[in-house]
């Protein structure tokens, strides 16, 4: 007499990295390293370009800040509101400049104007024409050589230092008439922190 054994259902396969298609693999291996690549790669090159850009930034802000001399321009609104120098309008040939230390800070000005344009700016600190001095340059010495002004030179030159009590600037004033028509105008404003 013969036994049968009862009948066994096979078991299912189970997938066997090294039974898998070599296709499957390679493709799954690119993409773990572009997973990688991209967790690790984008944020560092990231970071390579950020601070590439804050480095050039920095060198741009030191060289803008480091230069000597009057830069041709508008100063900014703020400048003009913190210094209290309204230059006026019309004015041209417009330059300024700010220097800034623990002690002092001064904005440099200089612009062209014509009569009325004179007398808006001197009324908005609260003088007339009649008071500025005639003959007299008061910008200091230091103060010329920092701008590079240079008015010591032919003209009908006059001034006026527009005193204020601290927190308020104190303005050196000087204004070159040798062209009566378009006046030149030099400032100095300085703060004390």
């Amino acid at each position: 007499m013969t036994t049968s054994l009862p009948h066994q259902a096979a078991a299912p396969a189970t997938p066997h990295p090294a039974g898998e298609d070599p296709r499957h693999r390679v493709r799954r291996r690119a993409l773990t390293l572009l997973i990688i690549v991209l967790l690790i790669g984008v944020p560092a090159g990231y970071l390579v370009i950020s601070a590439n850009q804050s480095r050039d930034s920095g060198k741009d802000k030191e060289a803008k800040y480091s230069a000597t001399g009057l830069t041709p321009g508008w100063p900014s609104k703020v400048q003009r509101r913190l210094y209290q120098v309204p230059v006026p309008h019309p004015a041209d040939r417009l330059a300024y400049y700010e220097t800034n230390n623990w002690k002092t800070s001064r904005l440099y000005v200089q612009f062209r104007t014509n009569g009325a344009g004179l007398d808006s700016f001197l009324g908005t600190l609260g003088i007339h024409r009649d008071q500025l001095k005639q003959g007299a340059v008061t910008i200091g010495a230091r103060d010329r050589q920092v701008s590079g002004w240079n008015l010591t030179g032919p003209g009908v030159w006059s001034g006026y230092t527009h005193k204020q009590k601290n927190p308020a600037p104190t303005q050196d004033v000087v204004v070159n008439m040798s062209d009566p028509v378009y006046p030149t105008v030099y400032v100095v404003s300085r703060t004390v922190p």
